[in-house]
């Protein structure tokens, strides 16, 4: 699907990671946290939270740097090919695709918005489709493609926000709210860390599909600190002050109100686009490992699949199966407690160490199963009406998934270092 070359710099890895976090859910998150936290300790659990991300994001991205691989081909040692292409791959694909076909709609409805600012009347699931082509044009022309439309939606990003920022304090009186602002509810710092870490728990353990262009370890660390923490807190803080001042949490439509219909709309347009190419991006690579598709079809099937993506999400059929890809997303993040355990725990980082397991790896795959009970279970029963459930937490899911490979691996002897050659 890329081209074979390593030479991506890591402030074009940190622009694309940057790109994923300014965004509407991100000014969503914010709004969340602040509505059951004082402002300060919103921030704090920001930062705490994509400091968490940063240190999965390192683990995960170095391993596909040493390798030159995504994410699903790297796990292929610890999932075993068949299991890596099965399950992981078929998890990460229909979680990636399905919400890129979701975000596909939600940027159409924002498009038919701009056209009846201005008159001109046209259905939104025919808007819908043409954005979603759009977005898996984009997507098909790989890593390049997506670190020039991070450039300009970043800043434009950045822009809008922070003039609806100054606008909620020069119009709004936002000082004076947010100075005398008390939560409504109660939420604890563990809760909101919690929220805050799944919120971008996906992004952190496929971040290898993007750092396998990079050529040093170094790279993927400058990347992710200053691409993830600064954008995160930031996103959050902006997020939570526009909620508290505008009295809403409806983000989506303060864009439109901002400036001009178009200047908003346009920016809700871009925020979701650079996201989405990602979706599909990485969607397009778990779908092809599946079915082991060769490379030179590989856009081709991402166009495929994206485009089928766009027409269900469209016509309200993804909008039956959010539940089913909420589930699935909360079960992705033990894959890195699993490849944690036998990368770095193992074998110490040693890249040479590292090959693919035949068939299945029936270890990996059952740490993994008894992490992501930790973030599947809980999500399911909240979906149940008066059901009491726990908060699906995915630093647990990680840590019970690591620790379970790490010392099943002891007992059974099946990652056991290769010798150095004397």
């Amino acid at each position: 699907m890329e081209e074979n070359r390593r030479n991506q710099s890591w402030w074009n890895l940190a622009i694309v990671l940057c790109g994923a976090l300014i965004s509407v859910p991100s000014l969503i998150l914010g709004g969340t946290l602040v509505s059951g936290m004082s402002l300060p300790m919103a921030l704090f659990t920001a930062f705490v939270g994509y400091a968490i991300i940063v240190v999965i994001m390192i683990s995960q991205g170095m391993q596909s740097v040493d390798q030159a691989k995504p994410a699903v081909k790297v796990a292929e040692q610890v999932f075993g090919k068949v299991g890596s292409s099965k399950v992981v791959s078929l998890i990460l694909a229909i979680s990636a695709l399905g919400w890129f076909g979701i975000q596909a709609n939600v940027a159409g409805i924002a498009v038919q918005g701009i056209l009846a600012a201005y008159s001109i009347t046209v259905p939104a699931w025919i808007c819908s489709i043409i954005v979603g082509i759009v977005m898996v044009l984009t997507a098909m022309y790989g890593i390049k493609f997506i670190q020039r439309l991070a450039w300009i939606a970043v800043p434009y990003l950045m822009i809008i926000v922070l003039y609806g920022f100054w606008y909620a304090f020069a119009h709004e009186n936002a000082a004076q709210v947010v100075a005398a602002y008390h939560p409504s509810t109660s939420i604890s710092f563990v809760n909101g860390l919690v929220t805050t870490v799944g919120s971008f728990a996906l992004g952190a353990v496929i971040v290898g599909d993007y750092a396998q262009f990079s050529t040093k370890r170094s790279d993927i660390i400058k990347a992710s600190i200053l691409g993830i923490i600064p954008a995160g807190v930031v996103m959050i803080g902006i997020g939570a002050v526009l909620t508290i001042a505008f009295k809403t949490a409806d983000i989506s439509s303060l864009f439109i109100k901002i400036g001009t219909p178009f200047i908003g709309g346009l920016a809700l347009v871009l925020a979701t686009w650079k996201v989405n190419v990602v979706n599909a991006y990485s969607g397009g690579i778990a779908v092809s490992n599946v079915f082991n598709i060769p490379e030179k079809y590989r856009k081709l099937t991402l166009f495929v699949v994206g485009v089928v993506g766009t027409l269900l999400a469209a016509i309200g059929v993804l909008n039956y199966f959010t539940p089913v890809m909420s589930v699935l997303s909360a079960m992705i993040p033990p894959v890195a407690g699993v490849m944690g355990a036998s990368y770095w725990l193992i074998h110490h980082g040693d890249a040479s160490q590292w090959q693919p397991t035949e068939g299945v790896n029936w270890l990996g795959l059952s740490a993994w199963l008894v992490g992501a009970l930790f973030g599947g279970v809980p999500t399911v029963l909240a979906m149940i009406p008066n059901v009491w459930h726990p908060s699906a937490n995915p630093i647990i899911g990680i840590v019970v998934a690591l620790v379970i490979y790490y010392f099943g691996s002891k007992f059974t002897h099946q990652e056991v270092p290769a010798k150095e050659e004397a």
